[in-house]
This record gives structure tokens, C-alpha cells and sequence, in this order.
């Protein structure tokens, strides 16, 4: 699933395509892309609205149109968004697509059919529950603490746990953690206060190295232009089970924690 660097790199390539266009009608050939409103309603809605803005919450990507409802979209696991232009044959994956003005289209290719598309009044309706973003200048170590106090969790579940800091999935939460120098299955009340500055610095570090690197392109992901991110030519364990740590030699383990996937080095991750 694309997390926050992948995701701010698509709103960022998309940005300049897309603000003070309007949107002249919608094509979808798979309702349930829509999560709200019904697909009628939804086309109603969003047809001859302009795109103001394009940003990010999260993994979510925000639209807000001109009559102050907002469109959002969630890529998931296979998600792709491009500006195309409208003559261009559309891919059979492509199950929603938005006609602009321009004569092109915003077309959201979806090959396992597990992103969804809203539109809300009030943003918050969608994303709302999420926890703080991790690269706003708020998110201080002290913010880190806060949000710590009083939890007793495995740090790997933890980190991904949208509700506690927005944006981070499975390649940020190792790759944060390896960085940090702590194990995954750490509990999160043993973190003194020199480790809580740590792991503030980790998240915070291979994140905006994640967004440099336009995102990783480990499994689908692609940017809009649908060239790779390089991110994955940087990961120290990411996916690297059995393989040397580039620090110390000792080969990279491999669990499963809270269902996930995670990889650490034992040696350097105390």
C-alpha cells in the first residue's frame, strides 16, 4: 500500500495538472469504487465542481472543489492516479475517471479494486480519526512522548496505527525502527526519553528520505507519470530477510507482528 511518501509524491506531480480545472463528468465502470455518496448522486455532485487544491492527509489524497465539498481518494494496495489525455485508450483497470475541461482526464487505475473514492462535505468525515501528521513542524519529540504515555503496545503495531501518527505502513515502520536502533517488538512503556528522541528522528528521517526518493516501488507502485520511485534502492531491511546489515554484517530477520511482515536486524535493533 502506497504510504505517506508515496502518496505526497503523487499530489505533489498531480498539483499542477489539476488546480482551477473543472470537472465536466465522471465515468465509472465499478460502483463500489464509490464509497459515498451512490454513484448518481456522486456524479450529480462532483459534475462542473473545479479542483482548488490537490494535498495529502495520511494516505489520503485531498481535493477540495469550489463548492466546499471535498473529493477524496485512497489508492490501497494497487492504486494508480494520472492526468491522460481523453483520447487516449483507457486501461481495462481503469474504473473511475474524471473528464476535465482541458480535454484530458484524471483516470484512477485500480487493478485489485481496493481503493475507494468519497465525497463529503466536511473532510473530517473521512479523515477525521487520523493521528497527527509526523513531518508538520507540531510532531516534536515531546509531541512523540505525548502520544506514547500511557500505551503498552509493540512498537512495530504502534507506528502502524493511523489513530497515532498518520502516513506510516509497513516499508516506514522497519525502515524507522532499524534507524532508531529498536526492535519491533519492543513495548512501547520500556522507551526511555533518549530512545522516544530517537524514534522521533528515525520517522521523521526515512520519511523525508521516502519522499526525495518519489516513493518506493517495491510491489505497484508507480508515480503518475508511471515511472519508478527509488526509495526501494535505499531500504536497510525492509524485504531483506537473510540478506547482511549494511551496518554491521548479521543477517536481516524476518516476524510477523500484528499480522504484518517485519524485518529488523538483530544486532543493531536493541
Amino acid at each position: 500500500m502506497p504510504e505517506l511518501p508515496e502518496v505526497e509524491t503523487v499530489a505533489r506531480s498531480l498539483r499542477p495538472n489539476l488546480i482551477g480545472l473543472k470537472i465536466t463528468g465522471v465515468r465509472n465502470t465499478w460502483p463500489r469504487h464509490i464509497d459515498r455518496p451512490v454513484l448518481a448522486e456522486f456524479i450529480d455532485r462532483v459534475r462542473d465542481r473545479t479542483i482548488m487544491d490537490v494535498s495529502r492527509r495520511g494516505k489520503f489524497l485531498i481535493f477540495p472543489l469550489d463548492n466546499e465539498e471535498t473529493l477524496i481518494i485512497h489508492l490501497r494496495m494497487s492504486g494508480h492516479l494520472a492526468v491522460i489525455h481523453a483520447q487516449t485508450p483507457a486501461d481495462k483497470h481503469t474504473h473511475t475517471i474524471f473528464e476535465l475541461a482541458n480535454g484530458q482526464e484524471l483516470r484512477f487505475r485500480d487493478t485489485r479494486k481496493f481503493g475507494r473514492v468519497y465525497l463529503v462535505s466536511n473532510h473530517k468525515d473521512v479523515v477525521g480519526k487520523l493521528g497527527p501528521e509526523p513531518l508538520d513542524k507540531g510532531f516534536t519529540v515531546e509531541t512523540l512522548a505525548d502520544i506514547l504515555d500511557g500505551k503498552s503496545r509493540l512498537l512495530k503495531p504502534f507506528l502502524l496505527d493511523q489513530t497515532m501518527i498518520a502516513g506510516i505502513g509497513n516499508i516506514y515502520a522497519d525502515e524507522a525502527l532499524f534507524y532508531a536502533g529498536l526492535k519491533p517488538g519492543r513495548k512501547t512503556d520500556t522507551l526511555d526519553a533518549l530512545e522516544i528522541k530517537k524514534l522521533h528522528e528515525g520517522i521523521q528521517y526515512v520519511l523525508q528520505l521516502g519522499i526525495r526518493r518519489e516513493g518506493a516501488t517495491i510491489s505497484t507502485y508507480l508515480k503518475p507519470d508511471g515511472e519508478k520511485g527509488s526509495m526501494q534502492e535505499d531500504v536497510k531491511v525492509f524485504r531483506r530477510t537473510g540478506e547482511p546489515c549494511f551496518r554491521c554484517g548479521e543477517p536481516i530477520q524476518r516476524i510477523i507482528l500484528g499480522g504484518r511482515s517485519t524485518h529488523y536486524c538483530e544486532n543493531c535493533q536493541k
